[in-house]
């Protein structure tokens, strides 16, 4: 069967695959005051990261329309996944479901599964992967929608970021009932449950949160040796290659891919985040 994977544009996808017909990315648009741009693959995160520093206000994001998604569901392929960034975080999984039921209205019966990743980023990476690898494997559209879901279920998602400024003052820490202070030298370590961002722990300096983020991953992934790891970073290669280090001195690794936060991620981890999926 032929099958089309569709991520917004939270998640970003390996080089080899940005150009690969099974795949689409539905810009979200982004903006910082009067700097306003879609999510695609014109963006230029260096300019992004640039305007939102300068700006004193809060950057924001916007959804797909339920339009842009039925268009995204109009191709030959017979089945279609949709993963978008957490319900939580956006408006873009309602859309994309509302943008399902446009296409089944005006076209007719096509297999469409639309999936909330309770995650973002590198999140929705994994699960389009995952999408990608059953296909492969010759798996029927009910049992890969099963196994998308059960994945998403135990999927894990953690972080460090240098500020959390943009998820604060965007609503997206109201169940963190406490957080640490702000200051250059105390890193909160999050992480997220069914989408909800939740605080794990602290640390003082930003390479000892990186290793607290690992040792979380490390005691509560099963079987982390034998997932695919995926390391989405903001405007710092050297703290991945940190991050990959310290996973590979404590579990093999299967497969890890390491990727740069396109535009929506790169405006919620901001300049020097740190996500890791597994």
């Amino acid at each position: 069967m032929s099958y089309k994977i569709i991520l917004d544009s939270c998640g970003e996808l390996p080089e080899g695959l940005r150009n690969d017909d099974r795949f689409e990315r539905v810009p979200l648009g982004l903006e910082v005051g009067d700097y306003r741009i879609q999510d695609d693959e014109t963006f230029d995160q260096k300019e992004f990261l640039a305007q939102v520093a300068a700006y004193p206000g809060c950057p924001k994001s916007s959804c797909p329309s339920p339009e842009r998604y039925m268009e995204a569901c109009r191709t030959e392929a017979e089945h279609v996944y949709i993963v978008t960034l957490s319900s939580h975080l956006s408006g873009s999984y309602n859309s994309a479901e509302l943008g399902k039921q446009l296409y089944l209205e005006t076209y007719g019966h096509k297999d469409i599964c639309v999936i909330d990743s309770h995650s973002a980023s590198g999140g929705e990476t994994q699960i389009g992967l995952l999408a990608m690898d059953l296909e492969e494997k010759g798996l029927t559209f009910e049992e890969i929608a099963d196994r998308l879901t059960a994945y998403r279920d135990e999927m894990r998602t953690y972080f460090v970021l240098d500020t959390l400024e943009t998820l604060r003052k965007n609503g997206r820490l109201s169940a963190v009932k406490s957080i640490v202070a702000q200051t250059l030298s105390i890193k909160p370590v999050m992480s997220a449950t069914e989408g909800v961002i939740i605080q794990k722990s602290q640390a003082i300096g930003i390479k000892k949160a990186l290793q607290k983020m690992v040792d979380y991953l490390v005691r509560e992934v099963k079987d982390a040796d034998q997932k695919r790891i995926v390391i989405t970073h903001c405007n710092c290669p050297q703290r991945a290659e940190f991050v990959k280090g310290l996973l590979e001195a404590k579990i093999g690794i299967r497969e890890l891919l390491i990727m740069d936060t396109a535009g929506v991620s790169s405006m919620y981890a901001n300049d020097g985040g740190v996500i890791i999926t597994a």
